[in-house]
């Protein structure tokens, strides 16, 4: 599948509603789990998410739609705060750093008034491996963020970002490329 292509749905079915309160359920637990509870964090997070490599660390006060579109690599962190909203397929690689107070948005809804509350659609998210989204970053729909790439605190990005590059603003842009 192309990771272009967007998902449509309809908002309100019986089946999303399940899931979605399923995937609340979870994410409940899991935030009012004490620090010191690490495995049990993990266990929470492997039942929540579609695939999950060793070492995951989420830091509490993480939210998501489903849970099992989000799959992450080896050694995946992702601080305080952290929104995932997985109405689409989210892909993420080893060894990567999710800032605190990070948003990564695979849902959108037509820009026409009429009905826009009643239906909407996701686009997949991709971030390679190595990647480095810093403090308050934003991603949207249809983005795929290469290899070895840093994202700085506080950018929008919109567009795909290259391997081994640095993006900073809104929207975000290329500022250098890492060697």
């Amino acid at each position: 599948m192309n990771s272009k292509n967007k998902i449509y749905y309809e908002r309100g079915t019986e089946e999303l509603r399940k899931q979605n309160i399923r995937a609340h359920k979870l994410v409940r637990e899991f935030n009012h789990a004490e620090p010191e509870e690490v495995e049990k964090k993990e266990e929470i997070i492997r039942n929540l998410f579609g695939t999950v490599g060793i070492n995951p660390n989420v830091e509490h006060n993480f939210h998501c739609d489903f849970g099992y579109n989000i799959h992450v690599g080896d050694h995946f962190y992702a601080g305080y705060n952290c929104t995932i909203l997985d109405v689409a397929e989210v892909r993420i690689g080893d060894n990567c750093m999710i800032g605190p107070d990070v948003g990564i948005y695979t849902a959108g809804h037509s820009i026409a008034p009429k009905d826009r509350h009643k239906s909407g659609y996701g686009i997949p998210i991709i971030i390679g491996d190595n990647v480095w989204i810093g403090g308050g970053c934003v991603i949207l729909a249809g983005v795929t963020i290469g290899n070895n790439s840093v994202v700085a605190a506080g950018s929008v990005v919109t567009k795909d970002v290259p391997p081994n590059s640095v993006v900073a603003g809104n929207p975000g842009k290329v500022l250098k490329y890492i060697e």
